[in-house]
């Protein structure tokens, strides 16, 4: 099988994805996607829609970041274990427990979910709100 080599576009995208630059993060990415053919075409919509459902929860829109993650979720789930140098199981995984984290506080406990994210994130803290969340997702390189 031939190795999946994506543009060094893409790469900068995955650093402003994970400097949680989700913004960036999409237009980077959305150029490529918009250019793209399958299967790299899905993969690259699933990446952005994580990323904008990130996107949305900085924001405190609970409903536009649980719609997304789903919808990213969905899209990247015949890509795994790996894609492209990217650990896509790891990414779900890191996902599926945000989203399942999300749907469990609800909308109305949002902007105390986010403080308690980010408290996490800066100090380094394992358990948000109960739900094993410490972070946003990371897209983690695989060795290969």
């Amino acid at each position: 099988m031939t190795a999946i080599v994506l543009p060094e576009e893409f790469w900068q995208g995955v650093d402003q994805f994970n400097q949680q630059e989700f913004y960036a993060c999409h237009d980077t990415l959305e150029a490529l996607w918009i250019e793209a053919v399958e299967p790299q075409k899905r993969f690259y919509q699933g990446i952005l829609q994580i990323a904008v459902g990130c996107y949305h929860l900085s924001n405190l829109n609970w409903r536009g970041a649980v719609v997304l993650l789903g919808e990213g979720i969905g899209r990247l789930s015949n890509y795994q274990p790996d894609y492209g140098g990217i650990d896509v199981s790891e990414l779900l995984s890191q996902s599926v427990n945000l989203l399942e984290a999300l749907q469990n506080v609800g909308s109305e406990q949002v902007a105390d979910f986010l403080r308690q994210l980010e408290a996490a994130q800066s100090n380094g803290v394992v358990v948000v709100g109960g739900e094993g969340v410490s972070s946003f997702p990371k897209l983690e390189r695989v060795d290969g």
